[in-house]
């Protein structure tokens, strides 16, 4: 592992619509304000492509593939704390994420009350019936899924306000203030 020293790696999972990508967004932004020189890193753009291999569903292998090498270059410009948001089903791989990501690695896993995730997921996919049918069959599946999995180092629960999620999510992994 070639991490700077002192780099840490924070990945964020959870079910989908629990606000992964938003409290990345949120922990960046208070992370910047703080003078912590980090990055923020989405796992679901750097793994969007198509099709998928056969047996890589959620093309999981290009997708670590790119988070080494995106990693590697934001802690070659100094990055002391890289943020990602995805979701890590197995805790087989979670050594593979951290290995990708080239630092000490915490999970946090997200969680929220089911409807009010529901709630979100409509209204994110209110014109498209397909994928809100998907994205809520989804998050059932991926919640039991992640429940027996155990990955994640910590739990935070989403709180209304993304800031306050992402200082709560802060202060659980211990990361840098300053």
């Amino acid at each position: 592992m070639s991490a700077a020293p002192g780099c840490r790696a924070l990945l964020l999972i959870g079910a989908v619509g629990v606000g992964k990508t938003t409290t990345i967004d949120a922990i960046g932004d208070e992370l910047a304000e703080r003078g912590v020189p980090g990055a923020v890193i989405d796992l679901d753009a750097i793994r969007r492509g198509w099709p998928s291999p056969p047996g890589d569903r959620f093309n999981t292998a290009i997708e670590l593939a790119n988070l080494s090498d995106v990693a590697r270059n934001y802690r070659e410009a100094g990055a002391q704390v890289l943020v990602g948001a995805g979701v890590i089903e197995e805790r087989r791989r979670r050594d593979r994420y951290e290995e990708a990501m080239g630092a000490p690695l915490t999970v946090v896993r997200l969680t929220g009350p089911r409807e009010l995730v529901r709630s979100r997921l409509r209204r994110r996919h209110e014109l498209d019936a397909g994928m809100l049918a998907w994205h809520l069959e989804r998050f059932d599946e991926l919640t039991t899924i992640l429940d027996a999995a155990g990955v994640e180092d910590l739990t935070v629960p989403i709180a209304e306000d993304p800031r306050a999620t992402a200082r709560a999510v802060l202060s659980a992994a211990a990361l840098p203030t300053d």
